[in-house]
């Protein structure tokens, strides 16, 4: 197996999704995923819909589940098995991300791409997936990409974990404080300029990018303690603040909303 396959046969992404900080991720992501639905103007059996590295299916299986015609693809064979398991609404292929096979070009109306850019860590392959992206999906189609941001490596690992002076040290760091391929070998962290860059290079126009989960991952305890009053208004606040690029690059997670 690759280091990939043994991190995700013993961690459950559905279990992160379903915590407090998770929620706030999941929320939010849905949100924008149906603003962007409902502006293609069809019925949900009209619209083909395609997620890409789609992990156990908590996107790709609850939107089979509000009738969107669903695809879902997945290089990891414990997890494309779990989806499998959960809904038969979902039509779910071993693929990856940087070569979709029999998958056809300009097809899919809105596409996903929520797990591939953690994990491809050079240039040349986050293109191959963006490229890939952009093909199966139809001229005018959306394309949803999520990307972890390198601040909250350096915050939370360098500053929390009080592991700031080793990382430099070892070069996990560079001078301008960027994750480097030694800080670590599974997750790629990435700056806003960074996904510009991408973007450019592929030839996809941003509509809006927004954070995902903005500041939850950084103070998971006390949004633990909330009571569920107070963590609804909390997803209020968050919501009327992620789209503001004040506050972009310091979330965990983003979403960077493209057409083709």
């Amino acid at each position: 197996m690759t280091e990939l396959e043994n991190y995700y046969n013993k961690f459950n992404e559905e279990k992160r999704l379903d915590s407090r900080h998770g929620q706030v991720e999941y929320i939010t992501s849905m949100k924008y995923i149906h603003k962007y639905l409902e502006q293609l103007g069809k019925k949900p059996e009209e619209i083909k819909l395609l997620d890409i590295g789609a992990g156990t299916g908590r996107y790709s299986v609850p939107l089979a589940e509000e009738g969107y015609d669903v695809t879902a693809v997945e290089l990891v064979k414990h997890n494309l098995g779990r989806l499998k398991q959960k809904s038969d609404k979902v039509k779910a292929y071993q693929r990856d991300a940087r070569k979709l096979n029999k998958i056809p070009s300009d097809t899919f109306d809105l596409t996903l791409v929520f797990g591939p850019l953690y994990h491809l860590h050079s240039k040349e392959d986050k293109v191959k997936a963006l490229m890939e992206a952009k093909r199966v999906t139809r001229p005018g189609g959306y394309i949803l990409v999520a990307y972890i941001m390198n601040e909250f490596s350096v915050i939370t690992y360098g500053l929390k974990e009080r592991h700031l002076l080793e990382a430099v040290r070892e070069g996990m760091l560079d001078e301008s404080y960027h994750t480097t391929d030694k800080g670590n070998s599974l997750y790629s962290f990435v700056r806003l300029e960074d996904i510009d860059a991408l973007n450019e290079e592929v030839g996809l126009t941003r509509l809006q990018i927004i954070a995902a989960d903005g500041m939850a991952n950084y103070f998971r305890p006390f949004l633990n303690a909330l009571t569920e009053p107070e963590f609804e208004e909390y997803v209020k606040y968050h919501l009327s603040t992620c789209e503001r690029m004040d506050l972009m690059g310091a979330s965990s997670h983003t979403v960077d909303i493209l057409q083709k």
